[in-house]
């Protein structure tokens, strides 16, 4: 992996992030996996989520570690689909981003930058959460409103990871997109300003 640099950083919760994956295995192996990249993350993810994990239907949690063992993480991909939600926002600052100055984001993402590692738990003090909240939709019958649930992990987590990109030009685009972080978030229920952080590069000093 000569031809690309590399960047690791730090990401400090400032507001507490909720898990997105069901936590029931049916659910997640109908609507979710079947949109995941590849067959082998599918099973990876599954496998992640544990077969025991919850009961409830409409729960929304963290993978974890471990084969489903182990503490919660997030999977590098992830971190790939907040850059790609950030990038999609900050396009729209034409001239005044530099998000606005690349073409064909998508493509860039997927095939010139890489987090790693596959694996990236979320380190925090405490217990993990329950957050409720209704969620409202316009039916035929008129507004219905439902509740929904998901983990949550308190502001103060943090998450160490390393970012590979194959062009230095690439290095302040995804600086932007590591400061949209403090408005827009990791997680579910990001618009009501879940899931927001900061961030700090780590010198090899700091660095794990």
């Amino acid at each position: 992996m000569e031809k690309y640099e590399v960047m690791r950083v730090r990401l400090t919760m400032i507001e507490p992030i909720l898990g997105t994956s069901p936590a029931n295995e049916d659910v997640y192996m109908d609507f979710i996996g079947s949109k995941a990249p590849n067959a082998a993350t599918m099973e990876e993810e599954i496998e992640s989520l544990g077969a025991d994990a919850y009961a409830e239907k409409g729960m929304t949690v963290f993978l974890r570690t471990d084969d489903g063992k182990g503490g919660p993480m997030l999977l590098d991909y992830q971190i790939k689909g907040f850059f790609k939600d950030a990038c999609q926002m900050l396009n729209r600052l034409k001239g005044r981003s530099e998000s606005s100055k690349l073409k064909a984001y998508k493509k860039v993402i997927d095939g010139l930058i890489f987090p790693f590692p596959r694996e990236i738990p979320i380190i925090f003090d405490g217990e993990i959460r329950r957050c409720q909240r209704p969620l409202r939709a316009q039916t035929m019958q008129g507004e219905r409103v439902t509740i929904s649930m998901s983990e949550e992990i308190p502001a103060g987590a943090t998450l160490e990871f390393g970012i590979r990109y194959g062009d230095p030009a690439l290095l302040p685009v995804i600086r932007e997109w590591l400061d949209y972080g403090e408005l827009r978030g990791l997680g579910q229920w990001r618009n009501s300003g879940k899931g927001r952080f900061v961030w700090e590069e780590l010198t090899d000093e700091k660095a794990p």
